[in-house]
């Protein structure tokens, strides 16, 4: 789950502590996979809302929920994978898929955190330059473009051999020791994918402090919404994707200084970069909370979504009812209840009889 396996590496690490970490990953995944479904399910919802009202954060928390929603149905296979001991046993296929997801998932994630700083800063410091130039259909492209970037960067993992050919274990993703152009490719993770993003959420956070303190036109309550989420997005980063991606730097440095015998410092540092594994993966419940620190009126939109949902399924089964309904008031009439219609359409009533019978004396009393 960690690193693409490459056809050079044609020996192993044994002996690496698997078992350590089972309890802790099917824990903390468990855990993601409960509380991030149904959150970013909930969040997808109410920031399609605010895309209606032309909302243009919205987009980037829309997709970052879609992102983590496509992450998280994947989480079930890695729970399997770690109760069969590290032992992948669903086919090629599956582990290229998930783990194409699981590196497409941290760095859409990181670039996206990015928009929404670049967002809110540009929108803050130049508020009248930015005024008609921030649109949803820019963010809606510029969305587009990171998503097909970082698929395309990530596409080598499908053409990757078999993972299994030069070990003995069916592992998914974790190859140990490194090799050249794993450690190679380590480094630019780190650099693209983590320091130059750091920089530019440092950067425009700092500027976004720096106009709120001097702003006049915006409340004390919109400063502290504005300072919490610049609060929450570094960090999430730095909680979730700093400790990954250092441990990943050193890794490689090590193995560049110690390429014919780096397996014990693989099997001595395999712990702890499992820890900071789980930390990149419960950034799939963090979305809420930036959702909840850039939306206004939070409660409105979840009450008038949840009154909406309701409305539109009342409307449902009423509809379903009246065309129930309205089938059987077609549909003839079967017996008893059917033999006794068809019986009193043919005996008269009797109002009929009485008006005979009347008739029967007046034509009497004529005579």
């Amino acid at each position: 789950m960690e690193n693409f396996t490459d056809a050079n590496n044609n020996s192993a690490c044994e002996g690496i502590p698997y078992k350590d970490s089972k309890t802790l990953l099917v824990a903390v995944y468990s855990i993601v996979f409960a509380i991030g479904l149904p959150a970013n399910c909930l969040t997808s919802l109410l920031t399609f809302v605010q895309i209606q009202r032309n909302k243009v954060i919205a987009i980037y928390i829309f997709s970052l929920s879609l992102c983590e929603l496509m992450y998280l149905s994947t989480l079930p296979l890695w729970i399997i994978y770690v109760q069969d001991e590290h032992q992948w046993n669903m086919g090629v296929k599956a582990c290229r898929i998930t783990g194409f997801i699981f590196f497409c998932n941290i760095y859409i994630s990181i670039l996206l955190l990015c928009c929404i700083s670049v967002d809110r800063y540009v929108a803050l410091v130049y508020a009248l330059e930015s005024r008609g130039r921030r649109g949803q259909k820019k963010a809606a492209i510029i969305v587009c473009i990171l998503f097909a970037v970082v698929a395309i960067i990530h596409t080598p993992v499908f053409y990757m051999e078999d993972y299994s050919q030069y070990s003995n274990k069916k592992t998914c993703f974790e190859t140990l020791p490194l090799d050249i152009k794993l450690a190679s490719f380590s480094f630019a993770r780190f650099l693209f994918g983590f320091a130059i993003p750091f920089t530019i959420l440092i950067f425009t956070n700092y500027k976004i402090f720096q106009s709120t303190k001097t702003s006049s036109s915006l409340t004390c309550r919109q400063k502290a919404k504005v300072k919490y989420l610049a609060i929450a997005i570094i960090v999430i980063f730095l909680i979730c994707f700093a400790p990954y991606h250092v441990v990943l730097l050193i890794r490689s440095i090590y193995f560049m200084f110690h390429q014919n015998c780096s397996c014990p410092f693989e099997k001595d540092v395999y712990s702890i970069f499992t820890v900071f594994l789980c930390l990149a993966t419960a950034n799939s419940i963090a979305d809420p909370i930036i959702y909840v620190l850039v939306s206004e009126n939070v409660r409105k939109d979840f009450y008038r979504s949840l009154r909406r949902w309701r409305l539109n399924s009342s409307r449902l089964n009423s509809s379903i009812n009246y065309k129930s309904d309205s089938i059987k008031c077609r549909m003839p009439k079967e017996s008893p209840e059917g033999g006794l219609r068809e019986e009193n359409k043919e005996r008269p009533s009797s109002s009929d009889i009485q008006k005979t019978c009347n008739s029967g004396k007046d034509q009497e009393d004529g005579r």
